[in-house]
């Protein structure tokens, strides 16, 4: 037969130009859809045995490499089915026409058999790095064997060939290096067997090449000689593939290590498998640490995704909620739509499935272990609870009831306690979930406002981490129990009676109030008397959604919208403080040490808060003078 010169049809230039330059991102994609083509075309030949009785087998089949540096060439082999002429000018004559893709549509019901290649482009990654592509080809049971080359857009040959048993062997004639391109990579064995590690691990069929070893002579303690080894550069049996009951908790932690390169074993795994709607494998972990980089904008967010064995991506974010995003691991889908390039999903209704389904295995695992293994949920809380709180607050308590029930906080009692935990043991004529913020339990324990909320022997949240007061504002309440401030103006201790001897004395001493607020220029709302202090002589509360601690974490961050929100701040003064009835002498004589005073009873209770106060010096000046007099 004589060659037959043939031209790619119009649109087939135009994709197979797309395909070499712009729509696979990574060059090295190009092994990654060669395997994947003949595994495909393995599982077509052992389609057909088991349709025919031929008696061939798995076993029988493989995946060759080889790699010649000296000329240039890296060789893909496979036996499987082969193809005809009039296959290989359907199948690589025209782009985006699929073998695969029409065998998997006649074998839908086959569950035995599962096709990779769908799309008919990923053949054609091959012109990335290859300046000619050959095929040579040879149908099972055919006599006949063909050869198809190609230089890329200009055309392809098709000629008769000479091949001893069915199958196809593909042979790139490797690009010489460029400027900025390193094309010589893909001829070392090193990188070779990366690639193959990374995206095709798990292809069910053994992918082999011969490696050269040095080894020591024999009799000899110093001269070495070299040994060409046949190694299988793929593992082939996925461990999310076997059953829970071959494997152990070793197994599981083992694989982690090093699949993920974390040197501490996870706090739990999760696996699954799941079929119906969203049909998929799934091995996840819960790390032990974060990451160091893990709350900087570095960090990115992903499982691995598989399609049948074979790694499509690296990071799907779109497998993971954001306040989920600690979760390493990784999902294998037979059927995933994909659309012209593995690398790029289509983010379609299965893939949301899948997440979504995702979502609930990961959190019915956290409930598992808060439950069953406290401490262990405790230490996972620490490295990543911060992220369960974002999740609450960023979407303004949309993932409310997805998220509350894994929240720990530091309490008055001591410890870890859950929210469902706190409102099981409030007191009767409790009406609300109290928390208490500041940098430390130490400081937080230290401050005023906390004694009356103590003396009433309510439960107090401790609020440290920034986000904490931001999150409970966007839940607002649990399980109908809202949230309240010791800090908070009105905390709803006191009763009737002693809210009408406060007001009456505000009353009888307004104009002295009236007078500190004027004086402290704007600082605060008002000045009013407490009914929370028992000890001290003075405290700050506010009112409104903003507290002082939110306002302090706003006032840190680099934009001046946060940095100008201010808290309405109250100067509260103990009623039953022997600085109260200081001050009420002071009004009808000296009005002039009312306002000093009321400068460094301010300055005071913001530093009880934890806040700065705007002139230091003049603060411990005042408090010279009044010490020397």
């Amino acid at each position: 037969m004589a060659t037959e010169t043939k031209e790619f049809k119009a649109e087939s230039k135009r994709l197979l130009e797309m395909m070499i330059n712009s729509i696979y991102t990574h060059k090295e994609i190009f092994l990654r859809e060669l395997i994947s083509n003949a595994s495909d075309a393995m599982d077509k030949l052992y389609f057909k045995s088991m349709s025919e009785n031929t008696g061939i087998t798995r076993s029988d089949m493989g995946i060759k490499l080889e790699a010649n540096k000296d000329d240039r060439k890296l060789i893909i082999t496979d036996n499987g089915i082969g193809m005809t002429k009039d296959e290989l000018e359907n199948n690589l004559g025209t782009i985006a026409k699929s073998g695969s893709l029409a065998f998997k549509n006649e074998n839908e019901k086959t569950e035995d058999v599962n096709i990779i290649g769908q799309f008919g482009v990923g053949f054609y990654s091959a012109f990335m790095v290859a300046k000619k592509v050959t095929v040579i080809s040879k149908a099972y049971g055919s006599d006949e064997a063909y050869m198809w080359e190609s230089e890329g857009v200009d055309g392809y040959t098709i000629s008769e060939a000479q091949k001893d048993s069915h199958g196809t062997q593909i042979i790139l004639d490797i690009k010489d290096n460029a400027e900025e391109e390193n094309y010589d990579e893909f001829l070392e064995p090193y990188k070779i067997r990366q690639l193959i590690r990374k995206y095709s691990d798990y292809i069910r069929y053994p992918i082999k090449m011969d490696v050269e070893h040095e080894k020591l002579k024999e009799g000899s303690k110093d001269e070495y000689e070299k040994e060409i080894v046949t190694e299988t550069l793929n593992s082939m049996t996925p461990i999310w593939k076997k059953s829970k009951s071959e494997l152990k908790d070793e197994d599981y932690n083992q694989f982690y290590k090093d699949k993920f390169y974390d040197y501490d074993e996870p706090l739990a795994h999760i696996h699954t498998r799941t079929e119906g709607t969203a049909t998929y494998s799934a091995l996840l972990y819960i790390p032990a640490k974060a990451p160091y980089d893990y709350y900087s904008k570095n960090f990115e967010k992903g499982l691995q995704l598989y399609s049948s064995g074979v790694m499509i991506m690296e990071k799907c974010g779109d497998l993971l909620p954001d306040y989920f995003s600690f979760v390493r691991g990784l999902v294998d889908s037979e059927d995933l739509s994909l659309n012209i390039s593995r690398e790029m999903l289509q983010h379609d209704r299965q893939l949301k499935l899948i997440a979504k389904s995702l979502e609930k295995s990961i959190r019915n695992e956290l409930k598992k272990l808060q439950k069953n293994e406290r401490e262990k949920y405790e230490k996972f809380f620490d490295s990543f609870g911060t992220q369960l709180k974002y999740g609450i607050y960023e979407s303004f308590g949309a993932n409310k009831e997805n998220l509350q029930d894994l929240l720990l906080f530091k309490s008055s009692f001591g410890g870890y306690v859950t929210l469902e935990e706190y409102v099981s043991r409030m007191k009767d004529d409790q009406k609300y979930i109290y928390f208490a913020s500041g940098s430390s339990i130490a400081r937080i324990e230290a401050l005023p406002q906390t004694e009356m909320v103590r003396d009433k022997g309510y439960e107090i949240l401790y609020f440290t981490d920034h986000v904490d007061e931001f999150t409970v504002q966007m839940m607002h309440d649990y399980n109908g129990k809202e949230f309240k401030s010791v800090s908070a103006d009105d905390l709803g201790l006191e009763t009737e009676e002693e809210k009408e001897e406060i007001k009456k004395a505000e009353e009888d001493n307004k104009e002295l109030f009236d007078f500190m607020t004027e004086k402290l220029s704007g600082k605060v709302k008002a000045v009013k008397l407490s009914q929370r202090l028992k000890t001290h002589p003075v405290c700050i509360s506010s009112e409104g959604m903003l507290s002082v601690e939110m306002e302090k974490v706003l006032s840190a961050m680099p934009d001046e919208q946060s940095q100008n929100a201010k808290a309405e701040k109250i100067l509260e003064i103990n009623a039953s403080h022997p600085i109260f009835e200081k001050l009420k002498a002071l009004y009808s004589t000296d009005k002039d040490k009312v306002a000093e005073y009321a400068d460094i009873l301010y300055s005071q209770a913001l530093l009880i808060e934890g806040m700065p106060i705007e002139n230091p010096v003049e603060f411990t000046n005042k408090l010279c003078e009044i010490m020397a007099k």
